[in-house]
């Protein structure tokens, strides 16, 4: 398997049925334990296959051309039924197995995996130890200005400033 990202809470999504290209944002809400690419562990929880029903921000991504209304296409209202291309070897407590990137949805009023994912929701936070184990030399060629000896150990001078 190639290297795919995990889908967390605040990935983006969109429907190949709906009549505006617009995306609605995945909620996680079978679980709140398992974290991904974070160091607090607040904000990117894992999604997994449980993630059934209506579990985006707003449950909709514009007008569904597989609801018509005389000239014109009934809202959308995304109602998840199941997931495919999930990762099959790794099941969480919740009984359910991750979402990667390129997973799909099906939904009620769709056809199977009429759902996509287009951001898988992480965002890389770089910590103390990626610094440490970042090259030096490459990384003075990327930015000369950047010391990585010192990195670690940032050093402020407030003196001369006043405080308001």
């Amino acid at each position: 398997m190639s290297e795919k990202h995990i889908v967390v809470q605040g990935a983006t999504c969109k429907c190949i049925l709906s009549e505006e290209p617009l995306v609605d944002i995945l909620k996680v809400k079978t679980q709140s334990k398992h974290y991904a690419n974070e160091k607090g562990g607040e904000n990117k929880i894992i999604a997994t296959t449980k993630e059934i029903g209506q579990t985006f921000k707003k449950n909709t991504v514009g007008k569904c051309r597989n609801q018509p209304s005389g000239s014109n296409f009934l809202r959308c209202q995304i109602n998840i039924t199941k997931w495919s291309n999930f990762h099959e070897k790794i099941i969480l407590s919740t009984g359910g197995n991750i979402l990667l990137e390129d997973s799909k949805a099906t939904c009620a009023m769709g056809v199977p995996d009429c759902i996509e994912i287009i951001d898988h929701g992480q965002i890389a936070e770089p910590s103390t130890q990626n610094f440490k184990n970042a090259d030096p030399d490459v990384q003075n060629r990327i930015n000369p200005l950047l010391n990585l000896s010192d990195a670690g150990n940032p050093k402020f001078d407030f003196n001369g400033i006043e405080q308001i």
